[in-house]
């Protein structure tokens, strides 16, 4: 029996950040090195959060979190076509984060790997929402590897 791990489809969020570009970048060397496919994810959440808490969102700001995930992904594409990486897909999705990114689209895709950046969010961000990353973690139904930070860019 063979006992290396292999990746064959690999999920990353991208919410515009530098940890979950961080992340992305690292999700292609790592479907290259194991011949996966990368499904790079941006997911607009159902319900923002405002100044008197959560509200459903309008269609006006709908349409600017549309137009924001399709340029994220498009500039995600557009990186792995610069690193010659070709086996990708972007999706663009409601609902929420960590619903999302922890169960339908793992299920949807047959997802072995997720990859998270080692936080997206600010710490008032991350005490009203909670931490997406922490969820996927504790609950994935396959490996999740955190990325951190490069030494070098701190």
């Amino acid at each position: 029996m063979d006992n290396s791990q292999e990746y064959a489809k690999i999920l990353v969020g991208i919410d515009g950040s530098e940890q979950a570009n961080d992340a992305f970048k690292k999700a292609i060397e790592v479907a290259r090195r194991n011949n996966a496919r990368v499904i790079v994810a941006h997911v607009i959440e159902n319900q923002v959060y405002g100044l008197w808490g959560y509200s459903p969102v309008n269609d006006n700001l709908l349409e600017n979190e549309s137009d924001n995930g399709k340029s994220l992904l498009k500039q995600c594409k557009e990186y792995a076509e610069s690193v010659n990486y070709d086996n990708i897909e972007a999706v663009l999705t409601y609902g929420s984060a960590k619903e999302v990114m922890c169960h339908e689209l793992p299920e949807k895709y047959r997802i072995d790997l997720i990859m998270v950046g080692q936080s997206g969010l600010n710490a008032v961000e991350r005490f009203m929402m909670g931490s997406v990353a922490s969820y996927i973690i504790r609950n994935a139904p396959c490996d999740v590897l955190i990325c951190y930070p490069d030494e070098k860019k701190k």
